[in-house]
């Protein structure tokens, strides 16, 4: 038997995972947690084989969990499932060892399929998935300064007001801005913003400025 381990703070999909696993005969439900710190807590008590683990949890980041599964014991599979498609957040996923990244409109054949490759040692990428990675292959990913400002221009910052903050000069800001909005494909603020969204730079409830 395949033990499995939900993890999502929605009651609704928790319940909707834990009633899919339950239609197969090799699998078990061994848990189901709402928060970070539960779900480590089931996953130290438990030590199943998959860990169904949402990206965004109300105390901690999935990948803070992801990361300390990961730590304690490697051999667990984790696949991500997350509201969250941009290329940033899945790129975090793998690159903090994720065997699947799954959306949540994923079908239930997805789910039971990515269950089973990854117990069999596979790494499972969804066709939406792939596309979302091949089309921002090409692109440079922005520096840390870079979201930085990103993220002031969200809140409606000036490039003065931006420098002033960030105690560099506005020419620094300017050659800043024109790198970021290069990799961004644009030469608008507003579009800027709306990318660094989608693509996960930035976290819309994170900006209060909007």
């Amino acid at each position: 038997m395949i033990g499995i381990l939900v993890v999502d703070d929605h009651p609704i999909v928790r319940l909707g995972l834990i009633s899919l696993v339950e239609t197969s005969q090799d699998m078990r439900v061994v848990g189901e947690a709402a928060t970070g710190a539960e779900a480590l807590r089931l996953y130290r008590a438990t030590l199943p084989d998959v860990v169904l683990l949402d990206l965004r949890l109300p105390d901690m980041s999935g990948l803070a969990v992801l990361a300390q599964i990961r730590k304690e014991t490697p051999e667990t599979k984790v696949i991500m499932l997350t509201t969250f498609s941009g290329d940033v957040h899945i790129l975090s996923a793998l690159k903090g060892g994720a065997h699947a990244y799954l959306v949540k409109t994923a079908v239930r054949s997805e789910l039971m399929n990515a269950i089973n490759s990854v117990v069999n040692g596979k790494k499972v990428y969804t066709p939406e998935v792939s596309d979302v990675l091949l089309q921002h292959l090409p692109e440079m990913m922005l520096s840390p300064s870079e979201v930085k400002v990103l993220s002031l221009i969200a809140r409606g910052q000036t490039n003065k007001s931006i420098a002033r903050e960030l105690a560099v000069s506005e020419d620094a800001v300017k050659s800043r801005v024109k790198g970021l909005f290069g990799k961004l494909n644009t030469d608008d603020r507003t579009e800027a913003v709306m990318i660094g969204l989608r693509r996960g730079f930035l976290e819309l409830e994170s900006l209060t400025g909007l």
